[in-house]
């Protein structure tokens, strides 16, 4: 579905302290800007921001930075973050493409990637945020032994994102064809999107891969 454009949503998130505009003025100084050493964990594709407030309303010893793209989904978002008053979320709207210009070597702990573009088409698959391409860029500030936590309702972009993490030097350590009747299930935090899709009885894919 086409997003309708909202010219008030960028005015609106520069004026917000928990918004980022300029993430490139920030890399090796995320945590002055959290003011604490925390570990920071990322959630690229955040979207609307269900996962990333619940996350951090959960671990308020975390620091969480969610990356989108469209202003239209991350002003839901920022609403989240500020009716909650959720001092350790930033959000940051970028092209994920340009990540490596915003992080430092092992500036991060982990990153989520929740039910990304699957991109089906041979041409596209260079844009999966689970492709080799992304994974080599990601090796690049995360700490050594950090995860990647991937939620999918495609099986064909999840059984090809095994072959991609264990291509990038990544070690599988837990994977599931059925997130909902798994045993770490207690474990989840649902998205907008997931919480859709299990209505509708499609099953969610779920693997954490470790950086080696």
């Amino acid at each position: 579905m086409r997003l309708r454009k909202k010219w008030w949503a960028r005015p609106k998130m520069e004026s917000s302290p928990f918004v980022i505009t300029e993430p490139e003025k920030y890399k090796g100084r995320w945590s002055e800007e959290f003011k604490n050493n925390n570990e920071i964990y990322l959630e690229l594709g955040c979207g609307r921001g269900q996962f990333l407030c619940t996350q951090a309303m959960s671990n308020m010893d975390i620091n969480y930075i969610g990356i989108d793209l469209k202003d239209e989904v991350l002003i839901y978002a920022l609403k989240k973050v500020e009716e909650n008053e959720i001092e350790n979320v930033r959000i940051v709207p970028m092209n994920i493409s340009g990540i490596e210009t915003v992080f430092y070597k092992e500036e991060i702990g982990r990153i989520y990637i929740n039910f990304c573009n699957p991109w089906p088409k041979r041409r596209q698959k260079k844009r999966r945020l689970t492709h080799t391409v992304f994974l080599n860029m990601y090796k690049n500030f995360l700490k050594p032994g950090s995860e990647i936590w991937f939620k999918t309702d495609d099986r064909g972009l999840f059984e090809e994102s095994q072959e991609y993490f264990t291509k990038s030097g990544y070690k599988i350590e837990y994977l599931t064809y059925d997130l909902h009747s798994s045993s770490n299930l207690h474990e989840n935090v649902a998205t907008e999107y997931e919480g859709k899709f299990t209505a509708l009885g499609m099953k969610i894919m779920f693997l954490i891969a470790k950086v080696i």
